[in-house]
């Protein structure tokens, strides 16, 4: 049985689809014998993950819509029309089973060849309000998982199911004391896990420098400040901070590995972070309080509405961009910290919040729909 995965651009769209290959690899009673995993797309985005994941990759070229007038718009438009004549031929040779679409500007082209080829799709959403791909996508998909309830309204109800996110394995396993001291921190004190994404996010970091003279006598505080950032994020703090057992306790880096992000969000008491729904999805299925500080609406069209989604269900609290002050930020740290009725109710919904089973759940669906395709 063949799988054709697809989604891409960013992590948010590339690791779920890393989360269901390993369900679909993991034995079951509803296994076929043997699975062929394809992921199609202009370029690999992990190659390390998919090897490690057995998917082999297949180039598709696609191109990428801004939000800004561009002509890489226009220029971007033909090599979509050039993805969907390589993803038609591509896909007809392969002749998967089930295409999987995680949304994201590389599956347009994907998508529509399948849907011509009446390969079935079935496609997931990761946002409150789906991208453009997927608003596509849904005319041509047999099945839909979202991962959040509001997103039902823009999809057919009869082919919709609420999953959640699919999650690595690496990322629900239990962890341990030593594997905290890895980390390099003062185990006696508590944990503040700065989240920027991996292009970080200059705004966040300027704040979080701001803020230092004030949390690290109480805290420590691992900041991962985005991979070109770092540097610069150094050296300031060097400059900022002359009290060397104060510095011990500020941890810049600028990206981690899922084992890693795994043990900090584990040892974490509280989580600042961008509102990307799977690192969301990632820190609430850890129980842990999350202050969100979503990328600005006129740059990204889904963050705020993933904020104070997950804000009203009580597992964190949203701060504006344009409302950030370092004093309010510390103000809402110790408002959470200190009191513990608080802490242990934004524990629990944020448990509550994110299921554990998407993987396997959207897995299953695919071998359904692929056994009824055969």
């Amino acid at each position: 049985m063949r799988f054709v995965f697809v989604g891409g651009g960013t992590g948010g769209h590339f690791y779920p689809l890393i989360a269901i290959a390993e369900s679909l690899r993991a034995p079951k009673q509803s296994q076929p014998l043997s699975v062929e995993l394809f992921y199609m797309g202009p370029n690999e985005y992990d190659a390390a993950a998919l090897h490690t994941a057995g998917i082999a990759f297949v180039r598709c070229p696609s191109g990428k819509y801004r939000r800004y007038r561009s002509i890489l718009n226009l220029l971007d438009t033909f090599s979509v029309g050039i993805g969907f004549f390589v993803a038609l031929w591509k896909l007809f040779m392969l002749y998967p089973d089930v295409v999987m679409s995680k949304g994201g500007y590389t599956s347009v082209p994907v998508v529509t060849a399948a849907w011509l080829l009446r390969i079935p799709i079935v496609m997931h959403e990761s946002d409150v309000v789906p991208g453009k791909a997927n608003m596509l996508a849904r005319h041509f998909a047999t099945f839909i998982a979202i991962s959040y309830p509001e997103s039902a309204q823009y999809f057919l109800a009869s082919k919709t199911a609420l999953t959640g996110i699919p999650m690595r394995s690496d990322l629900q396993t239990a962890t341990s004391p030593q594997q905290y001291s890895s980390l390099g921190i003062d185990t006696s004190l508590p944990l503040i896990l700065i989240l920027g994404g991996s292009q970080g996010a200059e705004r966040v970091n300027n704040l979080i420098l701001e803020t230092l003279d004030e949390l690290l006598p109480q805290f420590n505080v691992i900041h991962q400040t985005g991979k070109n950032l770092l540097e610069g994020v150094k050296q300031t703090a060097l400059s900022l901070i002359k009290d060397e057992t104060l510095l011990a306790r500020y941890h810049p880096v600028s990206f981690m590995s899922a084992e890693v992000l795994h043990v900090a969000i584990s040892a974490a008491a509280v989580v600042i972070s961008r509102a990307g729904s799977t690192t969301i999805h990632e820190v609430a299925m850890h129980g842990k309080p999350l202050i969100l500080i979503p990328i600005p609406e006129d740059i990204s069209h889904d963050q705020r509405s993933n904020a104070y989604a997950f804000a009203r269900r009580g597992g964190g609290t949203v701060i504006e961009e344009h409302n950030l002050t370092d004093g309010l930020l510390v103000a809402e740290i110790t408002r959470i910290m200190g009191d513990p009725g608080l802490y242990e109710r934004m524990s629990q919904a944020a448990s509550a919040f994110a299921p554990t089973d998407a993987a396997h759940t959207i897995s299953e669906t695919l071998l359904q729909i692929g056994k009824s395709h055969e």
